[in-house]
């Protein structure tokens, strides 16, 4: 047993007091307090993992869509569009590459990477509602008109018991798979990357700042969501040209302009509230009831169908469009404009974080006239 030195006799304790010099290491040890907090990094390393496989699962679409533009050939609508194979390689590359890096950053126990995750989430968990309400309401619809088609053309087809009995199980089987992709996963992902102990695993393991803790994490998601849309319409100009203008539909070039155009807006936007800058946000609130203005105009008045046949897609292929309920009743274009509704409202809801910005700038400003 050690030997503790005596007491120095020029020093003092007062009463009740302890010298920390005399207390034996295994009396001191328990006064050390445990981490507050819980470390998930196996819960991170877990989702990072899953992340990475549906990254690699969604890579495996691209060349589906190579055999799809091959076997369209053999179609009798036509073979498809270079721009709709384009469009379709670009959508999963891209999907596939934010998915296994956002699932590098999880595993690797990134500040961005938790930041990313949680934001996509959100995004991935909405979106996934509307599709999978859009899926639920809309896909009977179109299989009995289908079935209806295929009988015209082959009367001496299936029995119609038999035929809805397959439409039954068919219908049921997409909308458990899409409510699972799209509602249950994301669902798991926003509850896991909310939690304070995985915030608090990667403040840990992370302790360098990181680009994405610059701003609020709500603004930070409004900034990832205009870039990514502005990329998209970046895709959209150079492979379907397409654009709704106050009540009819640009083609060619025109369109192709004015898509580069809202894409260098949007650009603009997502690096201004990325900065917390009021005009950016004053701007984004102005922009957003233009873009819904436009589109209204030209779902109520102008010809879909029409604007298709110009920009490349053959008379078969406009027509089994035409057939389809989702376009005949213009069912996608609306939903995309509820779409823009959404994120016109979380918009006025941002307005919180920049009243503050606004009021550390006033602050600033007085300060040095003063």
């Amino acid at each position: 047993m050690e030997i503790l030195p005596p007491p120095d006799p020029g020093s003092e304790l007062a009463p009740g007091s302890v010298d920390s010099a005399t207390v034996p290491a295994v009396m001191a040890a328990p006064m050390l307090e445990g981490p507050a907090y819980r470390d998930r990094g196996t819960g991170l390393v877990i989702f990072g993992v899953f992340q990475i496989i549906l990254g690699l699962l969604t890579a495996l679409m691209i060349p589906l869509v190579a055999l799809g533009a091959f076997m369209s050939r053999l179609a009798p609508g036509g073979s498809m569009r270079p721009g709709q194979f384009i469009s379709g390689v670009a959508t999963y590359a891209f999907l596939a590459a934010a998915l296994v890096t956002l699932g590098i950053g999880s595993v690797r126990m990134k500040r961005w990477g938790r930041a990313l995750t949680l934001v996509t989430s959100w995004y991935w968990l909405i979106m996934g509602v509307l599709i999978t309400i859009l899926l639920t309401a809309m896909l009977p619809v179109m299989m009995r008109t289908m079935l209806a088609q295929a009988r015209q053309n082959a009367p001496a087809g299936p029995s119609p018991e038999m035929s809805t009995g397959v439409v039954a199980v068919i219908l049921t089987v997409i909308i458990i798979f899409a409510a699972f992709f799209l509602v249950l996963v994301p669902t798991a992902f926003v509850i896991f990357y909310s939690r304070k102990d995985v915030a608090e695993t990667v403040l840990r393991h992370d302790p360098v700042e990181r680009w994405t803790d610059r701003t609020p994490l709500p603004v930070l998601g409004a900034s990832v969501a205009l870039f990514t849309g502005a990329m998209y319409m970046l895709l959209v100009g150079l492979t379907t040209p397409m654009f709704p203008f106050f009540g009819r539909y640009l083609t060619g070039i025109p369109a192709a302009a004015c898509f580069v155009g809202l894409a260098l807006v949007d650009v603009y936007l997502a690096i201004a509230l990325f900065r917390l800058k009021s005009s950016g946000w004053w701007i984004a609130i102005l922009v957003a009831p233009v873009r819904m203005l436009s589109m209204i105009l030209t779902y109520r008045r102008a010809d879909l169908m029409q604007a298709y046949s110009k920009v490349g897609i053959s008379d078969e292929q406009v027509k089994m469009l035409n057939a389809n309920p989702m376009f005949r009743g213009h069912i996608l274009l609306w939903w995309s404009l509820i779409s823009v509704v959404l994120f016109f409202g979380y918009l006025l809801w941002l307005k919180r974080y920049f009243k503050e910005t606004a009021s550390a700038q006033s602050n600033a400003l007085t300060a040095q006239i003063s």
